[in-house]
C-alpha cells in the first residue's frame, strides 16, 4: 500500500478528529476497541462518528496445514488506511475533553494519528 489517502482527508461531521500518518491495515477489533474507549471518556456527551469500516478479508490456514489445497478462512477484515485518512471524528464536547478522549482512541490504534480541529473552531468560545 503505497501513497496518500485522496478521499476522507478532511472533517466531514465533527469539529475535532484523528488522522493516520501511517499506512496500516487497522482491524475491526481496534477500531470497537478505541470507539469505546473515546465514547467512555466522553461520559455519553457528544457525538462520534467512525470513518473507517473494515471490509478487507483477511485469510489464514489453519496450523499444521500442508501447503496447496486452496485459500484459507477469512478469520479477520481490516481497513487499509493510508497517510492522511480521517479515522474518527467527534462534536458537542470541550476542547480539551475532545483532545483527551481521541488521545486514549488513538492509543488503541497500530498507527500513528494527529490531532485536527476544524478550521473555523473557535476554541475561547
Amino acid at each position: 500500500m503505497k501513497g496518500v489517502s485522496h478521499r476522507g482527508t478532511e472533517l466531514a461531521f465533527g469539529s475535532f478528529g484523528i488522522k493516520a500518518l501511517q499506512t496500516r491495515w487497522i482491524s475491526a477489533q481496534q477500531i470497537e476497541a478505541a470507539r469505546v474507549a473515546i465514547t467512555r471518556y466522553m461520559q455519553r456527551q457528544g457525538q462520534v462518528w467512525i470513518r473507517i469500516f473494515p471490509d478487507k478479508p483477511i485469510t489464514k490456514k489453519p496450523a499444521d496445514v500442508r501447503m496447496g489445497k486452496g485459500k484459507g478462512d477469512p478469520y479477520k477484515y481490516v481497513f487499509p488506511a493510508k497517510p492522511g485518512r480521517i479515522l474518527f471524528e467527534i462534536e458537542g464536547v470541550s476542547y480539551e475533553i475532545a483532545k483527551e478522549a481521541l488521545r486514549l482512541g488513538a492509543q488503541k490504534l497500530p498507527t500513528t494519528t494527529k490531532f485536527i480541529v476544524r478550521r473555523d473552531y473557535d476554541k475561547n468560545a
